[in-house]
């Protein structure tokens, strides 16, 4: 079985580096025609998209998949609604320069940065529809050709996205339509072995569970292929002892909107100095919502992330702390480092959290659920990076696909 899927994974790989070529040399508009024949074809064949996924879930709910899982894995008549609009919006971002000066150089020349696609990038995600048509468009407009391999719950839905949305409007714009590729393969196996590949498929963005995810990166990085790997989640909010109470109450019930994303509060941190002030409000906002609050004594450790635990994941950890300087320890040592906010109407605290907190996204008064490529930068996302090193960190969208060449020419050409 391995065998097979493993073909299977390198067939796709192959398909999809001898279209690269097709798309690497289309125009700006054919790209954004193609995102646009998307959309159109997403509201056009929506009867179908939605009966795929209705399948998928049914499928998902005797398997006894849980209410967060069920959550990622549905397609609403409004998300698909959001997809395409989605999709017209990113048709509409403008495209990143292909050439640009650097200076001159001695002898009449002159120094170009040119940014050129990677050529073919894979992408393992769980199982969530909408992330097909978002991880698919990214890299259409960033030239690169895509294999995706996406959780076996969602194949269904997925494969539907594929034949009749994205490979259709690639066609009829004029690029090759197996730039995109799905994996057929429902196995998790079939995510290794998309990982192995470092002359078909050099870079592979990760996205899903915690310890998949980390041993993807590690099999990737023994077979020499590059990741951006998004392994780990869960928001922390900090409550300042000059926090206003109604902005406190809104974060919380605003950060756990849905619960089973990576952005949503998972980590609650009180100032000892307004607890008993602070906890009354949070602890009622939280049972409106049919949040449990985990206190101590804890059975886990501090940052565990509740999106993850099908059983708790409707759960919030809740911690008293001694003030910023513990907070941001806590938020940098004892979470996955995404992203972390301050509630405080003192300036120089939110300075002090702002500058001692190293995750990927530092907010103020504001919910950790903004941390998303749309929400922040008005496109799609293929996925967050929480390297702590040089390259696309936070969101990563497809501005950060390309490889950097430099050129020198002589001045005036």
């Amino acid at each position: 079985m391995t065998d097979e899927v493993a073909k299977a994974v390198k067939e796709c790989a192959r398909a999809a580096k001898g279209a690269a070529p097709s798309l690497a040399g289309a125009t700006d508009e054919a790209v954004d025609a193609a995102l646009r024949g998307m959309a159109e074809r997403l509201l056009a064949h929506r009867d179908e998209v939605l009966e795929a996924n209705r399948q998928d879930v049914t499928a998902a709910k005797s398997s006894g998949m849980s209410a967060g899982l069920l959550d990622r894995l549905t397609i609403t008549e409004a998300r698909l609604t959001g997809m395409a609009d989605q999709l017209r919006l990113l048709a509409e971002a403008p495209h990143p320069e292909r050439s640009v000066p650097v200076s001159t150089l001695d002898g009449g020349l002159r120094l170009v940065e040119r940014r050129r696609p990677v050529g073919v990038i894979g992408a393992n995600y769980e199982a969530r529809p909408n992330v097909t048509v978002d991880v698919a468009s990214q890299l259409v407009k960033s030239r690169n050709a895509g294999v995706l391999r996406t959780g076996s719950a969602a194949l269904g839905s997925a494969t539907r996205l594929l034949d009749v949305v994205i490979r259709p409007a690639l066609a009829e714009a004029g690029i090759d339509e197996h730039v995109v590729q799905l994996v057929p393969r429902p196995e998790r196996e079939a995510a290794a072995e998309l990982v192995k590949l470092p002359d078909l498929v050099p870079l592979v963005i990760l996205r899903g569970s915690g310890e998949s995810t980390r041993s993807l990166a590690l099999t990737a990085a023994q077979h020499g292929v590059r990741t951006l790997a998004h392994a780990d989640g869960g928001g922390v909010l900090y409550v300042d002892e000059r926090a206003d109470v109604d902005t406190v109450r809104s974060l919380v019930v605003h950060s756990l909107d849905r619960l089973g994303v990576c952005n949503r509060l998972n980590l609650l941190l009180i100032h000892e100095a307004v607890y008993d002030e602070i906890w009354p409000v949070v602890s009622s906002a939280l049972a409106e919502l049919g949040v449990s609050p985990s206190l101590p004594p804890y059975d886990h450790p501090l940052g565990y992330e509740w999106a993850l635990d099908s059983d708790r994941e409707a759960t919030v950890t809740v911690a008293r702390v001694g003030g910023v300087a513990e907070a941001v320890r806590i938020a940098n040592e004892e979470t996955s480092g995404l992203a972390a906010g301050i509630a405080t109407e003192d300036a120089a605290a939110a300075e002090a959290f702002f500058d001692g907190y190293q995750g990927t996204g530092v907010f103020w008064n504001a919910p950790t659920r903004l941390l998303d490529g749309f929400k922040l930068l008005g496109v799609p996302e293929t996925g967050i990076n929480l390297d702590k090193v040089p390259g696309p960190r936070g969101p990563v969208t497809y501005t950060d696909l390309y490889v950097r060449q430099y050129a020198v020419l002589p001045e005036g050409r």
